[in-house]
């Protein structure tokens, strides 16, 4: 059978096709007439088995039901024009048309909706949900918990400053005079004493918590510090020396430059021992740290033995934290490293949040995984040893910073850093703010605060993790 009955003749003659294809005529309606529907699902291009040839033949209406042309479709018995591909989600199977380039045939419509949406479609659009407007509050609340705090400290303290007159007097700065009236005294506590120590808190603050959530994301363990790399460690060895030596080739800045080199050259130690082969296994780094900061205590040690009272006294002030060494040139030299730090690890949130996944697979993604582990060491390393140079070392804010921001925003790495930054730095300002106020006249030792948090979070930490996962087996 060549074709209905109604149909027209063919002006070019019988389909060579066609002929003694013992396909039966097809009743009519059966394989409908409509081009495309509305829903892009299959119309006129119905797909039935060809025979010996595994390929599907397209049925074509208009040819009474007979396979379509072969020098239409390229080759008798395979797909022809109107080849059947998937859609968009939802939409089941669309028809490409050659017609238009082989892009998918237009359903009907009014005009009225977009492209291959048929009639009055609407665009989708992404909704903010929960989660976005979570992440902004949060940030939103921590900005402003760092301003609270920050004008409480400067204001707080033997000398007190009021809300109004601390902004009179940084007004009074740039120019503008709000008739508040305030003492000479006031002006060069907070200008000279207050407000760098409070800027420095700030940035030392921001590395360590930026440091330690990017840290925790590169080792995915949650029990990862800044300390765990060395960082530290060789920074007290560093300023212990020169303490016990009692060199000066740098003048005041000889102690943090020397903090500064001694933590570098502890996580390049770290990160050389655990390298092999062009690769760096996230088991051997930790180890290592554990290693080199062992060896690190050693050395501390000897040096006490050996040192005198009076520098006695100055290895264990520094060893313990403080910020009373704060001073503008002190700020300008930390600055750079801890910006740097503070501005690039959040860049690397997406590689992060892929490594969670594992390295394998992350590198299926097309991650660098070693690129990104040897970034993260770096500027982890750069923050940490600019700020543990300058106030000492400080223990806990790169622990218990990311784990809180976790808590409040999820494990994304886009927010975790950004917010961890700010959290570090609200926590070692009200650490610092604490440590000058609590014992007046007397001022705690910073790391010593930062530990009575530290610790028991840490603990808990610990005890919540067995809990959850059942052991550590």
């Amino acid at each position: 059978m060549t074709g209905r009955a109604d149909a027209p003749p063919d002006p070019a003659g019988p389909d060579p096709a066609a002929a003694g294809s013992g396909w039966p005529d097809p009743p009519p309606g059966a394989l409908g007439t409509d081009p495309a529907d509305a829903a892009g699902r299959v119309g006129p291009a119905a797909t039935v088995p060809a025979g010996d040839d595994p390929g599907p033949v397209r049925l074509d209406p208009a040819a009474g039901g007979r396979p379509a042309d072969p020098a239409v479709a390229g080759v008798a018995g395979r797909v022809g024009p109107a080849a059947i591909v998937p859609a968009e989600r939802g939409a089941g199977l669309a028809r490409r048309d050659p017609a238009v380039g082989g892009r998918p045939a237009e359903p009907p419509g009014d005009g009225s909706g977009p492209p291959g949406m048929g009639s009055g479609a609407a665009v989708p659009q992404r909704a903010a949900g929960p989660g976005r407007v979570r992440r902004g509050v949060v940030l939103g609340v921590l900005a402003g918990l760092l301003l609270v705090v920050g004008v409480a400290s400067i204001g707080l303290g033997a000398v007190r400053i009021g809300p109004d007159q601390v902004v009179a007097i940084l007004a009074r700065r740039v120019g503008i005079h709000l008739g508040v009236g305030y003492s000479e005294q006031q002006d060069a506590v907070l200008w000279a004493i207050r407000l760098p120590r409070v800027v420095l808190a700030v940035l030392v603050g921001s590395g360590l918590g930026v440091a330690g959530a990017a840290l925790q994301g590169i080792f995915r363990n949650p029990l990862a510090d800044p300390g765990l790399i060395g960082v530290s460690s060789g920074a007290a060895i560093g300023a212990a020396a020169m303490i016990v030596l009692g060199a000066t080739p740098f003048g005041l800045a000889s102690v943090p430059l020397a903090a500064f080199a001694g933590g570098l050259a502890a996580a390049a130690l770290v990160y050389t021992c655990a390298r092999y082969q062009g690769r760096t296994e996230v088991v051997t780094l930790l180890l290592c740290g554990i290693a080199v900061n062992t060896i690190a205590g050693a050395v501390i040690g000897l040096l006490i033995v050996v040192a005198n009272d009076s520098q006695l006294r100055d290895i264990v002030f520094w060893t313990l934290g403080s910020l009373g060494s704060a001073t503008w040139p002190t700020v300008g030299a930390v600055a750079p490293l801890i910006v740097v730090a503070v501005l690039i690890l959040p860049r690397l949130a997406r590689s992060l949040d892929l490594m969670a996944l594992g390295e394998r697979e992350a590198g299926h993604l097309g991650v660098a995984t070693e690129r990104v582990r040897i970034a993260v060491v770096v500027l982890a390393a750069l923050a940490t040893g600019a700020g543990v140079a300058v106030a000492g070392v400080i223990g806990f804010v790169g622990l218990v910073v990311p784990h809180i921001v976790r808590l409040l925003t999820g494990p994304g790495h886009r927010i975790v850093l950004p917010a961890s930054a700010l959290g570090g730095a609200v926590v070692l300002l009200g650490a610092d703010l604490a440590a000058r106020t609590v014992a007046v006249p007397r001022e705690i030792p910073l790391g010593v605060v930062t530990a009575l948090v530290g610790g028991p979070f840490f603990l808990a930490l610990v005890v919540r993790t067995r809990r959850r996962h059942g052991g550590w087996g």
